[in-house]
């Protein structure tokens, strides 16, 4: 029942989870419903984050910048909504972030770079208008790393994010903000991009779910580009259902989008209750197990996994593919190519405003030649297509979500530009939807994670095992607090 004499007009009572753990940690599927039921008012939350982000802000660094005047206005306005019985909104009165990346109307934008310090845009992009039409609440713009590529860097008008797993870790790849935000409780959920694995890496090491679409399924109108051919925008919450209603709001077609696919609207939440019966997986173990990179508890977490999705009435078989280092190659050819072309001008005319790690990493991108870009193109092609035929035979494939867990911070330490090859960048070559879930802990106690992929367009199975697996496993409920400074 509503309760007026509340201060936000909305009863302040909640679930016990709710009312144990308080709303930092909250699902999207949780506070829709306890919203629906007026239990809780949007309002309350967005206010309590706004506290919270006050207060792991300085260690974790996760904004580039905040917006809570314009979180609590739109707060307010979810909150009349549900107390008028208006047809609700898919995220009305969700709070969530954006990469930093995604350019957002009068709010300033930065790619993370000196180059952009001040860039003020004067539209939404796509998926940051999506988020608006949903009714979510914008808390701010997330850290990532130079132009979603060059870092972690130090040499950077803003210094890159922590991980709240354990004091001094990195949180992953470029979107890095939005994995330490999400793990913190600072916000429930953010979207991220991902061209080798941005969204994916982060969500592995901090212990939430991340999930890279099928290529074209979200528009990428209004982001700052990295690899035209490669980027994806999507969703990174803490649970598989959360991911999915995310992806209702952002998923369609969008005709200023040549890259955009005319998929027919569909709801992403219809399989979740599925079960995991005949569902068919093939295993990629090779990829990871017997790599003297792969973590000693990576191998035992992901067949545990295997086990438990078997148990469950999956059926689980191994299969082998190309070699990863096969995949990162045609990648970083055809990738490091076009973001130098994407930033040539400014490597022309502004070199010195990007920082060291960014230009040392994407300036060799003007020494490929036009043979080798085509050579890449080519072996793209092989590429999808061995997965595709492995798609004909399974409904998902199954890997480790990352080869470590979280690394220590060392601004001394340069990123390699040949780095240990991604175990998620062979999904980005074929376009596939990925995501990757927590599966375990390392023994310093540090997150790992599944990586679990379908054929294009069928993102509605794959959240099927991706839930069907939360459903059995208690990983993603667990909260970190080593890294989460008083």
């Amino acid at each position: 029942m509503n309760d007026r004499n509340s201060p936000s007009g909305m009863a302040g009572a909640a679930t016990p989870a709710i009312a144990t753990q308080g709303v930092e940690y909250a699902s999207v599927a949780e506070l829709l419903a306890l919203f629906r039921r007026r239990a809780l008012s949007p309002v309350e939350v967005v206010a309590a984050l706004l506290k919270r982000i006050e207060r792991y802000e300085s260690s974790l660094h996760c904004f580039v910048t905040q917006t809570p005047e314009l979180a609590l206005e739109r707060a307010r306005q979810a909150e009349r909504a549900w107390l008028e019985g208006v047809p609700a909104k898919p995220l009305c009165g969700i709070p969530y972030g954006l990469k930093d990346v995604i350019e957002t109307a009068g709010v300033r934008t930065t790619g993370q770079s000196k180059l952009l310090e001040h860039n003020v845009p004067q539209r939404d992009a796509a998926v940051a208008a999506r988020m608006l039409e949903a009714g979510g609440a914008l808390l701010g713009k997330l850290t990532t790393y130079e132009f979603a590529h060059g870092g972690p860097s130090w040499d950077l008008p803003w210094p890159p994010a922590m991980n709240p797993w354990k004091a001094g870790y990195l949180p992953g790849s470029t979107s890095s903000g939005a994995g330490a935000a999400v793990a913190a409780g600072l916000l429930p959920a953010a979207i991220g991009t991902d061209t080798g694995g941005s969204i994916r890496m982060p969500a592995a090491v901090c212990g939430i779910v991340g999930v890279k679409p099928s290529y074209g399924l979200v528009s990428r109108r209004g982001v700052l580009p990295n690899t035209f051919t490669f980027d994806t925008c999507g969703p990174m919450t803490r649970t598989v259902e959360d991911a999915a209603i995310v992806l209702n709001a952002i998923a369609g077609y969008d005709d200023e989008d040549v890259s955009s696919a005319e998929h027919a609207p569909e709801d992403y939440t219809r399989e979740l209750s599925h079960g995991l019966g005949g569902v068919r997986i093939g295993w990629v173990r090779h990829w990871y197990d017997g790599d003297e990179r792969c973590h000693p508890d990576i191998a035992p977490a992901v067949a545990a996994a295997m086990a438990l999705l078997a148990s469950a009435g999956a059926i689980v078989e191994e299969i082998r593919l190309s070699d990863l280092l096969v995949y990162q190659d045609c990648k970083t050819t055809l990738s490091i190519t076009e973001m130098f072309s994407a930033y040539e001008h400014e490597f022309r005319t502004r070199p010195q405003d990007f920082g060291a790690m960014f230009r040392n990493k994407v300036l060799c991108g003007a020494l490929i030649r036009a043979e080798d870009y085509f050579q890449a193109l080519r072996q793209r092609l092989w590429l999808g297509r061995e997965l595709a035929r492995a798609f004909r035979h399974y409904d998902v494939l199954a890997t480790a979500g990352w080869m470590t867990p979280a690394e220590p911070a060392d601004p001394g330490k340069l990123d390699k530009f040949l780095r240990p090859p991604n175990i998620t960048t062979p999904f980005n070559i074929g376009g596939q939807p990925a995501l990757c879930l927590p599966c375990g802990f390392s023994a310093e106690g540090l997150p790992l994670s599944l990586q679990l992929a379908a054929a294009h367009f069928r993102e509605a199975t794959l959240f099927r095992v991706g839930h069907a697996y939360q459903s059995l496993t208690d990983w993603h409920s667990r909260r970190p607090t080593e890294g989460l400074i008083q």
